[in-house]
């Protein structure tokens, strides 16, 4: 992608400038993003993936009539019998992941690749009867909100009172103070960052595609770094047993002995002398499928002829020494480094760049078409 082209997407900033002027940092309204754009999914499909086991999908309904309960929130998966009347005003079917599912929403998604992989989450879709909203919230990550089918009014504040509503299934805001208001139509498109209060009510029946960034909190980067290190400690560390030949009788037997605590300091300083170790854990948690997210069984052999491309649900990236892909890790140097990062990057990769990669490359290649992480080239 070339960063420093404007796009109709960014209304006619280039990726650099919009990273540059809005990225975290303010507000932007993009009249026809998509000009004349129709939905990628009909009503009726996005209905039928709300109905599936493994995909994650919630009901919001307003309930004005009873002012001690004016939400609710269910968990799917929903038949198309357990969801209100299509005529019914004030709820909303929220269907996340659908990027997963779908090509052509996966398509879409790519569109926002100028945003590094490592922070893409998903493409959630919210479907919404007349008045259809979640109430004023905010999210803790940045999103474009791309109205695919009729109108949505979006109110949007940057307060900092951020307290909720008590008792609520949702994340309501107790004192939502709107500073500026829009009518998104299908085409258009709000970016807005982390922390930034809005509230959308549907105009009539209207789709609404939310592109959302992963923001780990540093506690749980953290915590997932340090399990995957430890993990990978046995290989490094070696299963050598404590001993103290030299250890004296202990008046104060509770006390822990020094050579212990020194033994335990040497085990962690081998655990971490890999200069890799920590790239290679962060590489991994960063490039782990969902829980909800599995393969179907693949191809058993690489057709060279063909090339290969990423299964959409595929997460691959890289690092100056590694390539990761779905949670796994592989060392990669000189022309099998540069043919990966093209796969990464590109997400497939030519027929003649497959006959340039080493055998063992080629052997990572055949089975990932047999895991189902890749497909044939087209």
């Amino acid at each position: 992608m070339n960063i420093d082209q404007p796009l109709q997407l960014l209304g006619g900033l280039s990726p650099a400038t919009f990273m540059r002027r809005h990225w975290q940092k303010k507000p932007l309204v993009i009249r026809q993003a998509i000009p004349g754009m129709t939905a990628p999914l009909e009503r009726a499909e996005l209905f039928d993936l709300a109905a599936q086991d493994d995909v994650q999908s919630r009901l919001v309904i307003q309930t004005p009539a009873t002012p001690q309960k004016p939400w609710r929130l269910k968990q799917g998966p929903f038949g198309r019998k357990n969801l209100p009347a299509l005529k019914q005003p004030g709820w909303t079917l929220l269907v996340q992941g659908v990027d997963l599912h779908d090509a052509r929403v996966r398509a879409l998604r790519d569109q926002f690749r100028f945003v590094p992989d490592a922070r893409l989450d998903d493409v959630m879709v919210s479907y919404a009867s007349d008045g259809g909203g979640v109430g004023p919230h905010f999210d803790s990550y940045d999103v474009f909100l791309l109205q695919a089918h009729g109108k949505r009014r979006w109110r949007i504040g940057r307060q900092k009172n951020l307290d909720l509503q008590p008792g609520m299934p949702l994340k309501i805001l107790s004192d939502f103070e709107p500073e500026q208001e829009f009518v998104l139509e299908a085409g258009d498109m709000l970016y807005l960052p982390p922390r930034y209060a809005h509230d959308g009510v549907a105009l009539g029946e209207c789709m609404t595609y939310s592109i959302g960034f992963r923001s780990p909190a540093a506690g749980e980067l953290a915590q997932e770094i340090l399990q995957r290190l430890a993990e990978q400690s046995c290989d490094e560390v070696g299963e050598a047993l404590y001993r103290d030949p030299g250890q004296i009788a202990q008046e104060r037997c509770a006390q822990i002995p020094a050579g212990l605590v020194q033994f335990g300091r040497d085990a962690l300083d081998k655990a971490l002398r890999d200069p890799f170790a920590f790239n290679r854990a962060l590489g991994e948690y960063l490039s782990e499928p969902k829980a909800q997210v599995w393969f179907e069984g693949g191809h058993s052999e690489l057709d060279a002829s063909q090339g290969v491309r990423l299964d959409r649900r595929t997460q691959m990236l890289y690092d100056e020494a590694h390539i990761f892909i779905n949670g796994e890790s592989f060392l990669a140097r000189g022309q099998d480094a540069k043919l990966m990062r093209i796969l990464a990057d590109q997400q497939c990769m030519g027929a003649a760049q497959v006959k340039k990669l080493s055998s063992g490359a080629r052997a990572l290649l055949a089975q990932w078409l047999e895991d189902g992480w890749l497909q044939p080239g087209e």
